[in-house]
């Protein structure tokens, strides 16, 4: 983008050294930064007075050195306006190439990513005026470590009504993303004795570094098609657990309604705390969403939720309902963090929920990946081949079985050679040298077109590693 150079900076940029023949070093030194991309085309110098006067010289001597510039093509004269660095004038041919990213492949197939084309800029943009307008000078100041009591109340009572969880705005710690309440909550967790946290395995592997910075210990206890296996929690001595309930990451599975309770008893009987995982609870097709398990023991769950899948991970939005024994640990651990957060955000985020902007979003969004997953199951059962994808009744990521004898990490290579981005099963695990090799597919960030492409060439290489 073409700007207006100021005389300072002009003069900071060019570092003429003062002397003899300053017109001629001038004059270089402003024909190598138009060679070097210092300046670019478009870019408006500094009127001649203005950049005489800052340099200390005759304004003749600057007028010299822009003319000479220009009939030697790198700048042009405008008749009552700036003088412009020329269009046709480019960096030296002898400045070093760009190096060139290494292409990605086109059709991206990776789970936990929303549709980022559908991103409801327009709703964003009208709340945060609506935030800036109802602010006031008490608001802008630092603020409290819990998040804006405006934004908390919304929140509350979205989970009460959306996610039938059993919380209030003072109870609520709002926070930059899933990763940030981690950051907050493992080592609150951690002061309170507890130092073995269960993971659901296959499961997400981005806590692992929160985890160990916390100084948490990590214990995988296996995912079965019920959910995770409450009964060995107590073997592996855990202190808290967590947990994706609604639809497990990444296998798809819902925690069933008596592991449910296994899980609140286990909790009950041992002190042990449960981080519950709300990850993408709102897109459900089968039925109505799966209650938060927080709603059955709201001194003992922890539940964190966020923006990133129902609008985008950009955002930065989250949010934690917490036992009242955690919140003062959290709130102040936030403090000290960023000393507050970011205010204008978090009412904007209110202004959306109390709108019903949020819950329209919410909607059509639930609408699109119902449609798609059927364009996925349809290409899928037209392409025969045995392929079949499970765990698909919420979200928009399901696991896509291989045969017995594939080499998942082979399938992977073949479908990148092919455009085609997908990430094996195996990447989630940590424990579980039996899983079946199996693909985690997503259709949250591809259109109906690109599946139609995508699929047969997985497909494709799937077959050719079959061969190899």
């Amino acid at each position: 983008m073409a700007q207006k150079w100021t005389t300072s900076d002009l003069v900071l940029a060019l570092a003429i050294p003062r002397g003899a023949r300053f017109g001629m070093r001038m004059q270089a030194a402003l024909r190598d930064a138009v060679r070097g991309g210092v300046v670019r085309p478009g870019d408006a110098l500094p009127a001649t007075r203005e950049l005489a006067v800052e340099l200390g010289v005759a304004r003749g001597t600057v007028v010299h050195v822009y003319e000479q510039l220009a009939a030697e093509g790198y700048l042009v004269a405008q008749s009552g306006g700036r003088t412009r660095v020329a269009s046709g004038a480019t960096p030296s041919t002898a400045s070093p190439p760009k190096v060139r990213a290494a292409a990605s492949p086109r059709l991206d197939l990776r789970p936990g990513v929303p549709d980022l084309r559908r991103f409801p800029a327009g709703d964003w943009a009208w709340a945060h005026a609506e935030a800036a307008r109802s602010i006031g000078a008490a608001d802008v100041d630092y603020g409290d470590g819990r998040g804006h009591p405006r934004a908390r109340a919304a929140v509350a009572d979205h989970l009460r009504r959306v996610r039938a969880a059993d919380t209030d705005p003072d109870r609520v710690v709002l926070c930059l993303g899933f990763a940030q309440a981690l950051t907050l909550l493992l080592p609150a967790l951690a002061q309170r004795g507890v130092r073995v946290l269960a993971v659901e395995d296959p499961g997400d592997r981005g806590i692992d570094a929160v985890a160990l910075a916390a100084g948490v210990a990590l214990t995988p206890i296996p995912v079965d098609a019920h959910g995770i296996r409450v009964d060995l929690l107590e073997p592996a001595q855990a202190h808290a657990v967590l947990v994706t309930p609604a639809h497990q990451s990444p296998t798809g599975v819902v925690l069933s309604a008596s592991r449910r309770r296994e899980l609140v008893e286990w909790a009950a009987r041992t002190g042990g705390w449960i981080i519950e995982d709300d990850y993408d609870s709102e897109f459900r097709y089968d039925r109505q969403p799966v209650g938060a398990l927080q709603g059955l023991a709201p001194e003992r769950v922890v539940l964190i939720g966020s923006a990133s899948k129902s609008h985008a991970p950009a955002v930065r939005t989250a949010w934690i309902a917490a036992p009242v024994a955690l919140i003062d640990v959290l709130a102040a651990r936030r403090r000290i963090a960023d000393r507050g957060g970011p205010v204008l955000g978090e009412l904007a985020f209110a202004a959306l929920l109390d709108s019903g902007r949020h819950d329209k979003h919410v909607r059509a969004m639930r609408a699109v990946y119902a449609a798609r997953r059927e364009v996925v199951l349809d290409t899928l059962g037209r392409l025969g081949a045995g392929l079949a994808l499970t765990g698909v009744s919420a979200g928009f990521h399901g696991l896509l079985a291989l045969p017995a004898a594939a080499d998942e990490s082979a399938v992977v290579a073949a479908a990148a050679a092919r455009g085609v981005r997908v990430i094996g099963l195996t990447s989630f695990a940590r424990d579980r040298g039996d899983l079946p090799p199996s693909l985690v597919i997503g259709f949250g960030d591809i259109d109906d077109e690109a599946v139609r492409v995508a699929l047969p060439r997985l497909r494709d290489a799937i077959a050719a590693t079959g061969r190899e």
